[in-house]
């Protein structure tokens, strides 16, 4: 049993959108002790397989600071070379705001999402869509109060949260401690509304049945219609 919430709560979520005075839009969020700073940047450029449409482009970088967890790990740029782990999340977050923009309505240019690890302390994927999607919100807005935009091309709001079981509970929003020890993780990238855009889900050590994948589903939905809430308001102080 956790001690110190209820399974179906999660970790004290802080939003800062003010962290980045140069960003078109900034989150520093903070799902417990884990902490993401996202930031979006609005260029009028387009990637090289868009020359010669009107369509634009989302896209993400992820990356933790080397000394964001217990031991300093090197950082990526020193090697040369990207790890798998950082090329699958920061594909992962791509596509997942890529699901709630309407590339076409956001005409020829492109917004980039640099999610940077501050502290990680489980959950730092969900942590950086969630927070994304908040920058990318106000990057919008801000295109849309100067007149760059028209019409509104962010057509839906996404957050995301880690689910799983330990010792045979389901648990919402998994810190490390519970992570590491846990007998099935999920992370679920949601629509507030229910709409899955994407689930990763894996059983560690034997095969679950799925009566037991549906509650972590359920606690997602509460945990993804909490979130939501968080990030309007986020946006709206912004």
């Amino acid at each position: 049993m956790r001690e110190d919430r209820k399974a179906d709560e999660l970790r004290p979520i802080s939003i800062d959108t003010s962290f980045n005075r140069y960003a078109e839009g900034c989150a520093l969020i903070s799902f417990g002790h884990t902490r993401v700073l996202c930031t979006a940047s609005v260029e009028e450029k387009q990637p090289p397989f868009l020359r010669a449409t009107e369509q634009g482009w989302v896209t993400a970088e992820y990356g933790m600071l080397p000394r964001a967890t217990h031991s300093r790990g090197g950082r990526e740029a020193a090697r040369g070379k990207q790890g798998g782990r950082t090329v699958e999340i920061q594909r992962l977050i791509g596509r997942s705001l890529r699901a709630v923009v309407d590339l076409d309505m956001l005409g020829p240019r492109s917004i980039s999402l640099d999610c940077d690890v501050l502290q990680a302390d489980g959950g730092t994927r969900t942590a950086a869509i969630t927070g994304c999607w908040v920058a990318l919100r106000i990057a919008v807005n801000k295109m849309l109060t100067d007149g760059t935009l028209e019409q509104d091309p962010v057509i839906g709001q996404l957050a995301a949260v880690s689910c799983g079981l330990v010792d045979g509970q389901a648990l919402l929003d998994l810190q490390y401690s519970e992570d590491s020890r846990a007998e099935m993780d999920a992370n679920f990238i949601m629509t507030p509304e229910g709409g899955v855009i994407e689930v990763q889900a894996t059983a560690e050590d034997k095969p679950l049945h799925w009566d037991q994948f549906m509650q972590l589903k359920a606690l997602a939905d509460k945990g993804i219609g909490d979130l939501a809430a968080i990030q309007n308001e986020a946006v709206a102080k912004s």
